[in-house]
């Protein structure tokens, strides 16, 4: 008699049914989006776009967001020629998981003052202890005026940061960052950087895989560090320059070997000084700085999708030593390798 539970065996199907049982809907995460008068449409859209598109692995949703103002519902203002029709009160940010707050231009005495207005104190004070907040932008200006970030590492839009560490000091403003991850409150510089930010949670929440995949779907970089730098002096080359594109294929085609600088200068015909001050035009970091980021994100894609040893996984993602590895993810995650590969092993397993 052939084993019932052998490789051949069909998915259980419900009583009655052709149909196999499916597991039990995990609970998503609400994410409830504030919403103020003067609100970017764009940044206002960047959470429903990217929390909205992550799915598990049987394609159901794990995140369910909502958006709220701090009046009942009805049309918000934004900055262009048109109004947002939000549907949910400040009632809303009592259900939230993560509240997100985007930039707004008319945050009138929290931009000039640091104090939040009685309504906007009146709507944050039903969000519950332990509740997650990131801020796109100059919505930080929010979450500083509610004294969410004192003490704490945060960033904003570069062309705000000098008046937002005026305005908060208790705050250690980093203006050269793209997003700061400080645990429950994380912080985002303008626009593209929000994207950045929210694409950054769903991989912590969830893991590369579905991050990569709600990069995909939206055709944006699956990963860019925290850490790079805001502010570009020369995003896009001119024409009779030359780039690093070709050294930084050559290298992430062998992040599992020994890769010198000299080396990847030598793919663009440069010398290492001139290639050293055009990677860090273009890229925003040192090419080392890069070369770690990319080492990190391959072991962190082998450590969930793959049953290679913390060693072999430190091999394959070129940092030699399974000590060395732990260092480097310790640095960037807080986690050991083998603590990060249970905390996904055990999302895929619930998921």
């Amino acid at each position: 008699m052939a084993d019932p539970e052998g490789p051949d065996a069909l998915p259980p199907r419900s009583p009655g049914s052709n149909q196999p049982l499916r597991s039990p809907s995990p609970p998503r995460h609400r994410v409830v989006v504030l919403a103020l008068d003067g609100v970017i449409p764009f940044e206002l859209g960047i959470p429903q776009r990217i929390f909205g598109l992550a799915r598990d692995a049987e394609a159901r949703p794990l995140y369910e967001v909502v958006t709220c103002s701090v009046r009942p519902p009805g049309p918000v203002r934004s900055d262009a020629d048109f109004a947002i029709l939000v549907e949910h009160g400040p009632e809303a940010l009592a259900t939230a998981d993560t509240v997100v707050v985007p930039a707004s231009y008319e945050l009138g005495p929290v931009y000039e003052e640091g104090r939040l207005t009685g309504e906007l104190a009146a709507a944050l004070s039903r969000v519950r202890p332990g509740t997650r907040m990131v801020s796109i932008c100059t919505g930080g200006y929010v979450l500083a005026a509610a004294g969410l970030l004192d003490g704490r590492p945060a960033t904003t839009h570069w062309a705000s940061a000098a008046h937002f560490q005026e305005l908060f000091p208790r705050i250690r403003v980093d203006a050269d960052v793209l997003f700061i991850d400080d645990g429950d409150v994380l912080t985002s510089a303008g626009v593209a950087a929000g994207v950045d930010l929210c694409v950054h949670l769903v991989r912590r929440d969830h893991g590369t895989a579905v991050a990569n995949d709600v990069a995909r779907r939206t055709v944006v970089p699956p990963h860019r560090d925290g850490g790079q730098a805001q502010y570009i002096q020369r995003p896009v080359p001119e024409p009779q320059l030359a780039t690093t594109r070709v050294a930084r294929a050559w290298a992430l085609a062998r992040l599992d070997q020994p890769l010198q600088l000299r080396d990847m200068a030598a793919q663009e015909a440069m010398s290492v000084r001139t290639f050293t001050r055009r990677f860090r035009e273009e890229v925003g970091v040192s090419a080392g700085q890069w070369l770690t980021q990319q080492r990190v994100d391959r072991a962190r894609h082998l450590l969930e999708s793959s049953d290679l040893s913390v060693d072999q996984v430190a091999r394959e993602a070129g940092f030699g030593t399974a000590q060395s590895m732990r260092q480097h993810l310790q640095a960037a995650l807080g986690v050991t390798p083998t603590t990060y590969r249970r905390t996904f092993r055990a999302v895929a397993a619930t998921g």
